[in-house]
């Protein structure tokens, strides 16, 4: 039977039912109006719920100005032909009521009511001429019905006059309330208490969606539904919940739509700017989306965290306590990426109250692969010009990242050889420093086991040890940064004597089998570098876990909140293979200066989804323009000329109009071409989107992108 996997180790659970959350969507409809909402497809990015599809756009259509001021001005001149009409000015309008009426009723009470008749038919014929000229039919589409529909409470997510799909009928054979699916296959009890659940209030949107990933699971192993249906029984809408015993966050700041995965991102606005499919509508990231990962650059204070980055992580939160997402939400203490209640596992680094700790090698038993994870940690930013680069003295990059990972391996492989485990950072700054006590007390160690690989291993690094360019020391330097009294207690590898574990085993990334919330919270202030190293460290082992991860249909997402001189080559390489594996990462930048030069254009091209919010430098506008390419748009050149044209008479009006205004007449020529220029320029990212926007550009996993789209966030 499908079940929401437990997690290491899960905090108490309370001896009675958490409250019920409120529904969503938050003082929205009820839940059974929610399912019943159509949800279209439509273009990658575009909120689906009770989306209507634009209309195929139309090139000969006219702005608001011309069509207002024609549909006035096409008004005067009806309301002008009626009065002649009326007063006796245009005979001929009348002549068809002479024809047609019996010289008998001259004079007479049907004489009046024919005129009055004539009258009518005069004013609808009219009406009906003008308003084709006046085009009032369009008037009333684009202006009038979405006023009406705003007065009537009708929520509008595209223009109005373009058809959108029903919603489904209540109480009909595909109402989604009714759980048509279960009863399909007999089941009608259990779809009965489900139904009743949603009428009296105890299901929410979470509820909803995580029952629905289970009765999917459940349709492909036909043998697993009677004790799906003992459980719904026996449980209704708390079956399957997830081991937090959570059914919803303690509080939601963006609008959510967990049928489709989807948060709300902001609003495109309806301007020239923006392609006619995005205009006037809400865009969404859901992880279709996201699995192609998401860079967000903007500066500080422009809205990064709060509007893009909070949502996203919350977005995914709900998503875990449905069974459908795992989530690692990496930042700064107190940068705002929700309450504690809100997550599973809270690990504060450098904080002694801290209840998690993390594993400094990411869950793996593979010496090799740990050597490599926690090499690209270390040196990984010595492409920058960091220390790492400048201390190796080499040519820096990814040869002093395999130098580096290959002095680890030669150390941290026999001791887990020899103690069955890592060494910890203390022992293993000491066995990097050369320390002989250290490194004596551990060939010892390893010839009472026997291993005569692990002891060749030894051998490599000792003869290495003092040589010129030994990257050892070097590596023992880097590592220091978190030998300090601030971490003491964190990063434990289960050594005798350590005492007991903060969580009774560290948090791994390998853990992402099963759907967590994770929060890891960095000590930025006065631990800057350790911080910095420790986020490398994260993506890094993030990248290489979700690649061997038994359980993909969970979507995995790490999101670093600030990811400055966290990429390197290794892992940008590494972030473009994530969509395979049903993952992806969230970098958050004030600028692409935190990203080695060499790697701008590389970081930007790897991944599928990009944000460039208001603030943004001409430098930053550049990479994202070449990013975004060129599209083929119509361009006017205009070209004055001297006028010499006309007789004498007209040249000499021109002189004098000349002689006294002291601008000479010219002719006016326009030239329309067709030619290529940036969807958006540096200059334009720089200086024309207004605070509070962004321009957004989106691609699924499936390959499908839409250009680059100027919203505003948070609507």
């Amino acid at each position: 039977m499908p079940s929401v996997p437990s997690v290491p180790p899960p905090p108490p659970t309370p001896p009675t039912p958490p409250p019920m959350p409120r529904r969503a969507p938050a003082a929205g409809p009820s839940l059974g109006e929610w399912l019943r909402t159509p949800r279209p497809e439509a273009e990658p990015g575009v909120w689906r719920y009770g989306h209507r599809p634009k209309p195929p756009e139309d090139p000969d259509r006219l702005d608001d100005r011309q069509l207002l001021g024609g549909a006035a001005l096409a008004l005067l001149c009806g309301l002008l032909v009626w009065s002649l009409n009326y007063n006796g000015y245009l005979p001929p309008l009348m002549w068809p009521l002479d024809w047609f009426t019996p010289d008998s009723w001259k004079g007479e009470g049907a004489f009046v009511t024919a005129a009055y008749v004539y009258y009518a038919l005069v004013a609808v014929l009219l009406s009906w001429v003008f308003g084709k000229l006046g085009r009032w039919g369009e008037v009333w589409r684009r202006h009038a019905r979405p006023r009406l529909a705003g007065l009537r409470g009708a929520r509008e997510d595209s223009p109005a006059g373009a058809a959108g799909p029903a919603p489904v009928p209540a109480g009909g054979p595909t109402d989604p309330e009714l759980w048509p699916g279960l009863r399909a296959v007999g089941e009608h009890a259990a779809a009965d208490r489900l139904t009743a659940e949603a009428r009296q209030g105890r299901m929410n949107d979470v509820d909803y969606a995580r029952l629905d990933r289970v009765w999917r699971s459940v349709r492909a192993r036909p043998d697993r539904l009677p004790a799906f249906t003992e459980a719904v029984l026996a449980r209704g809408a708390e079956a399957f919940v997830h081991p937090s015993g959570d059914r919803d966050l303690p509080v939601r700041a963006a609008r959510h739509d967990l049928l489709t995965g989807q948060v709300r991102l902001g609003s495109a606005p309806d301007e020239e700017r923006n392609p006619y499919a995005y205009r006037g509508v809400c865009l969404a990231l859901e992880p279709a989306l996201l699995s192609t990962s998401l860079l967000v650059v903007g500066p500080s204070a422009a809205g990064k965290t709060s509007r893009v980055v909070r949502p996203v992580v919350e977005s995914l939160a709900l998503q875990a306590l449905a069974g459908r997402a795992a989530v690692v939400a990496v930042g700064a203490a107190g940068a705002g990426l929700g309450p504690d209640e809100a997550y599973d596992v809270v690990i504060r680094l450098g904080d002694p109250d801290s209840a998690h700790d993390l594993d400094l090698y990411g869950g793996t038993d593979d010496p090799d692969e740990a050597a490599a994870v926690l090499a690209e940690a270390l040196v990984g930013d010595a492409l920058g010009g960091g220390t790492g680069g400048a201390a190796f003295g080499g040519p820096g990059g990814e040869a002093d990242t395999r130098r580096a990972a290959t002095t680890l391996a030669q150390l941290i492989g026999p001791y887990r050889t020899a103690h069955g485990r890592f060494p910890a950072v203390p022992e293993l700054r000491e066995l990097l420093d050369g320390v002989p006590v250290a490194l004596a007390a551990l060939r010892q160690a390893c010839e009472a086991v026997g291993d005569g690989a692990a002891l060749r291993e030894l051998d490599a690094r000792e003869r290495q040890f003092g040589r010129p360019g030994d990257p050892g020391p070097l590596l023992a330097d880097r590592v220091a940064l978190l030998d300090r009294p601030a971490f003491a207690g964190f990063f434990r590898t289960g050594a005798p004597g350590d005492g007991a574990l903060r969580s009774g085993r560290p948090f791994a990334l390998r853990d992402l089998e099963h759907p967590l919330r994770v929060r890891i919270d960095l000590p930025e202030r006065g631990h800057a570098e350790a911080s910095r190293l420790l986020a490398r460290l994260l993506l890094a082992q993030f990248t290489t876990c979700v690649q061997g991860r038994d359980e993909r249909s969970l979507f995995a997402c790490l999101v670093l909140d600030d990811a400055a001189q966290t990429l390197t080559p290794a892992s940008v390489r590494a972030v473009q293979r994530l969509r395979t594996a049903n993952a992806g990462v969230v970098l958050a930048l004030r600028s692409l200066d935190e990203v080695p030069e060499p790697l701008r254009a590389a970081a930007v091209g790897a991944v599928g989804c990009r944000v460039a919010l208001s603030g943004l430098s001409t430098w930053d506008g550049e990479v994202f323009a070449r990013a975004w390419g060129r599209d083929w748009v119509k361009t006017e050149d205009v070209t004055h000329n001297p006028d010499f044209s006309g007789g004498p008479l007209r040249r000499a009006v021109r002189a004098v109009r000349t002689l006294f205004t002291g601008v000479r007449a010219t002719t006016r020529s326009v030239t329309v071409r067709t030619v290529q220029r940036e969807r958006w320029s540096a200059s334009d990212l720089a200086h024309k989107v207004p605070p509070g926007h962004a321009v957004v550009s989106l691609t699924t996993f499936r390959g499908e992108a839409s250009p680059p789209v100027l919203a505003r966030l948070g609507e």
